[in-house]
């Protein structure tokens, strides 16, 4: 998810401390963990911080689910947990990209995200030195007021 391997846990604690926790303590990022049988199996990230002109929308980062935890429905909740926050934060639309052809593309497409088109050789992959596409998505979560019918 960004990262390439190896990665160290001391730049698991830089990525945390200089980017994530920052965003948090100014509220402009939202992070969720599920737990089963006491250990985290899950996160997923909402992002608050858009320029003035996209205040209704947020983007969706680092849904993650270990392995051992997949289908159970764990992943669909964290979405649906960061798709309430951003309709309680006033956002009506959702953004979001995956690797092309990544077992979480048909879990968004089944929660209604719409592809918007696909980026080639947009990132390396996480073991080798390929450079993988990405399918940008979108869904829109409420209906922003209608600006024309207020005048």
């Amino acid at each position: 998810m960004g990262f390439v391997l190896p990665f160290s846990l001391d730049d698991a604690r830089a990525f945390w401390r200089g980017r994530v926790a920052p965003a948090m303590d100014a509220g402009l990022r939202r992070v969720w963990a599920a737990r089963m049988d006491d250990r985290i199996v899950g996160t997923v990230q909402l992002n608050l911080d858009t320029m003035p002109n996209q205040r209704h929308r947020a983007e969706v980062a680092k849904l993650l689910v270990h392995p051992d935890a997949r289908r159970k429905g764990i992943a669909r909740r964290l979405m649906e947990t960061a798709e309430e926050a951003a309709r309680a934060e006033g956002r009506t639309l959702l953004t979001l990209d995956t690797r092309t052809g990544d077992s979480a593309e048909p879990l968004y497409r089944s929660m209604g995200y719409e592809v918007a088109g696909v980026i080639p050789r947009y990132a390396r992959a996480p073991k080798s030195h390929d450079l993988d596409a990405t399918t940008l998505m979108y869904k829109v979560i409420a209906m922003a007021p209608d600006v024309s019918a207020r005048r």
